[in-house]
């Protein structure tokens, strides 16, 4: 049947769209697709705005799903080795449950016909909202456990709820520029959407051709067992040093090899530790991580090296990489022994003497600093005009086929965004001044405009790239100034000013998704507001559960409750907070030259906006100076061997397949990834239930050593500690 004949039989058409009267369903005219080639292999351009969304099946898996993640999530934050489980477990999970359902319940009101790919894409976005451990939990454990301070309940939940929801209302301004225009990709959805696909969407294939659901399922089933081999069998897989191994007592090649060190060569088989900060390499766009690439060259084997071998800020008394606190002998800094009543002892630090942090982690804070500014200048100079006009367009709703096809639902009214951003504002504003957060009202509004003000330029990026510059470096240094000394304060506004930019682009994250599945923009309202709400009480009466019945919680008495990532934050609130940035990177610190990365951040994007003017077709014109800057922003606690090993599988999916096998990239690669991580997520889930709850291991053999014993020089400075007098 020809176009015509189809529209004068079934329909009509309106800017290239049938309308189906039959069906009441949105059809594609077939040449129409996203200009994203990645989008539109994985992206359906079909929707049925029929389909129900907010069903009984949805409150019902969407409220019990986000409550086990909540708690299980953040009963395993608590852990000397954090556990979390990926939202794409309850993605998995669910799908037999809702169709289970639709076959059980009587029809009608609680079961309006077959479990649909809306429905599930609504409780996992709502699971996605739970899934994340609140960071106002750091304050309330680091306040009860270091501090003495117990605000209660009514003062936390209120800090909890106030710093994941203020990022609401960025997400309503945000989803113009970051939802709508089709160059805005989220790499990393595109995996949930493969997913999505695979399990709801028949598919025609060609003979001898597998399905995706068949190459899912092959792929995550092949990933679970293997996955038992490095993650509890033969852990000495997950990172294979060789060039260490060659002479272990060699404490140059230690260093140089040693996978918790520089990792020259390391090979790791084991997926979690290739995706555990990065993300998965088969998603990033191959551009953004040929930059990732150079900007990690450029820190770790270059800048890292010649700073430390040159013992600049007596590197060599300290590991070549870690993110320690030490004394200026090289000894480890007693961070508890600084604090009075929740703020810094001036006698005690005088007695310790400044704090010394290894010369790598000094660059990585360079690089935090560099990366704030260069996205400034690079988001005026490269996006000032797209970003006029996307806003004039989004007024007039043209944009590609699927932000049309979205036209079919009811779009969220801005006062929605605005007023939650408006009372959550308040609420914090209430928090800080009747609780003693010594953090008056002009610094929370302060902290909320750094958050707001650095929104877009990340979130750019993190829809072009799947990388998110944080904004936790440049907040602790602005509280520092202005109130030295105060930890409390310094943490409160931290949070305030990173968590609600971070939760506004997850926000903005899964407006996106729902934008690529046709979900009806009000129910992801309510759905995201669903998740949020439940994970902040379940997070926090999962908190006080524990840190009232664990004896010795996040202490070295705590056994497996050690809380490596309370103790962190306890360290960021004595060197922000406590010490201040005046005594760390004030002019009579040595650290002070790490300032001028301000400067070379926002000069740098200068030249390289010129040349891709002047060359637009040159190497140097993709060059991208924020991500370049960002790149070993998780590192550490990353190390040199999760950046090489992830390359190599960019490298082989991204730039290979993609230029060589351009029909099976587009067809499988987000299957694959999508694959892999369920797999993993699955079984680090089900190792947990059946041998970690139990503190049970793999019996001891040489496979089980981990990488201190065979590279046992690695994490060792050149110039040994001098013992300090017993008294000091």
């Amino acid at each position: 049947m020809s176009k015509e004949d189809y529209t004068a039989e079934k329909g009509y058409e309106v800017d290239g769209i049938k309308h189906d009267v039959e069906k009441t369903s949105v059809i594609l005219v077939e040449e129409e697709n996203s200009p994203i080639p990645e989008v539109a292999a994985t992206v359906s351009t079909y929707d049925d705005p029929s389909l129900p969304a907010l069903t009984f099946r949805y409150w019902v898996m969407a409220i019990v799903f986000s409550i086990l993640l909540a708690f299980f999530n953040q009963f395993f934050w608590f852990r000397a080795q954090p556990i979390s489980i990926s939202p794409m477990v309850v993605q998995l999970v669910s799908y037999p449950i809702g169709k289970f359902m639709a076959s059980v319940l009587p029809k009608g009101i609680l079961n309006p016909g077959p479990f649909n790919v809306k429905e599930h894409v609504l409780v996992s976005m709502t699971a996605n909202c739970a899934a994340g451990v609140a960071y106002a939990i750091d304050i309330v454990v680091i306040q009860r456990v270091f501090y003495q301070q117990d605000f209660k309940f009514a003062a936390n939940i209120f800090l909890i709820l106030t710093t994941q929801m203020i990022g609401y209302g960025m997400a309503g301004v945000l989803r113009r520029y970051l939802v709508y225009p089709a160059a805005m990709v989220w790499p990393a959805n595109l995996v949930q959407v493969a997913l999505f696909n695979t399990l709801h969407k028949d598919e025609e294939l060609q003979d001898g051709q597998w399905s995706r659901y068949k190459f899912f399922c092959v792929a995550a089933i092949s990933i679970f067992f293997y996955q038992w081999i490095p993650g509890f069998l033969f852990p000495a897989l997950s990172a294979i040093a060789w060039v260490c191994w060659i002479n272990p007592k060699s404490h140059i090649l230690s260093q140089i090899g040693g996978p918790d060190a520089l990792g020259l060569g390391a090979i790791t088989l084991d997926w979690n530790a290739v995706i555990s900060f990065l993300g998965s390499p088969l998603v990033t766009p191959w551009w953004a991580q040929v930059n990732i690439a150079i900007g990690f060259v450029i820190i770790a084997y270059i800048l890292y090296p010649i700073m430390y071998y040159n013992d600049v800020w007596e590197a060599k008394k300290y590991p070549i990489i870690s993110s320690g606190l030490f004394m200026t002998n090289g000894e480890k800094y007693n961070t508890t022994k600084l604090m009075k009543n929740g703020n810094l002892d001036e006698a005690a630090y005088e007695k310790y003497g400044p704090l010394r942090i290894s010369s790598g982690f000094g660059v990585t804070y360079g690089m935090g600093f560099a990366c704030l500014a260069s996205l400034v200048t690079h988001t005026w100079l490269y996006n000032r005009h797209k970003l006029v006009a996307q806003w004039k367009q989004s007024r007039e709703h043209s944009e590609d086929i699927h932000h049309r096809l979205m036209q079919a639902y009811p779009e969220v009214p801005d006062w929605w965004y605005g007023g939650i951003f408006v009372v959550m504002t308040a609420v914090a504003v209430a928090t800080c001044e009747i609780w003693d957060y010594n953090l008056p009202w002009w610094c929370v509004l302060l902290a909320i405009f750094m958050a707001a003000f650095f929104a877009l330029p990340v979130g750019l990026i993190q829809a072009l790239t799947n990388q998110q510059p944080g904004l936790n470096i440049i907040t602790e240094y602005v509280i520092g100034y202005i109130y030295p000394g105060r930890a409390i304060a310094n943490v409160t506004f931290k949070t305030l000013g990173y968590i609600s930019m971070a939760q506004g682009l997850m926000f903005v994250s899964d407006l996106k998704l729902g934008h690529y599945m046709k979900v009806p923009p009000r129910a992801m309202f309510w759905a995201q507001l669903l998740g949020t709400v439940i994970a902040g009480f379940t997070n926090l009466i999962t908190a006080n559960w524990l840190l009232s019945t664990r004896k010795g919680i996040c202490t070295e008495a705590g056994g497996q409750f050690k809380c490596a990532h309370a103790n962190v934050f306890f360290s960021a609130s004595v060197i922000w907070g406590a010490v201040a940035p005046e005594r760390m990177f004030g002019v009579t610190s040595i650290y002070n030259p790490i300032n001028y990365f301000f400067l070379i951040g926002f000069i740098l994007p200068i030249p390289f906006y010129y040349i891709k003017k002047m060359y637009p077709n040159s190497a140097l014109a993709h060059i991208h100076v924020p991500v370049i800057f960002s790149a070993t922003g998780m590192m550490p606690p990353a190390r040199p061997i999760n950046y090489t090993n992830w390359l190599m599988f960019g490298f082989a999916f991204q730039y290979y397949a993609r230029r060589y096998r351009p029909e099976w990239h587009f067809r499988y690669t987000y299957v694959l990834s999508a694959a892999l991580d369920s797999g993993l997520a699955i079984m680090v889930f089900l190792s947990f239930l059946i041998f970690g709850i139990r503190d049970k291991g793999m019996i001891e053999w040489w496979g089980t050593q981990d990488n201190n014993d065979l590279c046992p020089l690695q994490n060792k400075p050149l110039i040994a500690p001098v013992p300090l007098p017993k008294d000091f």
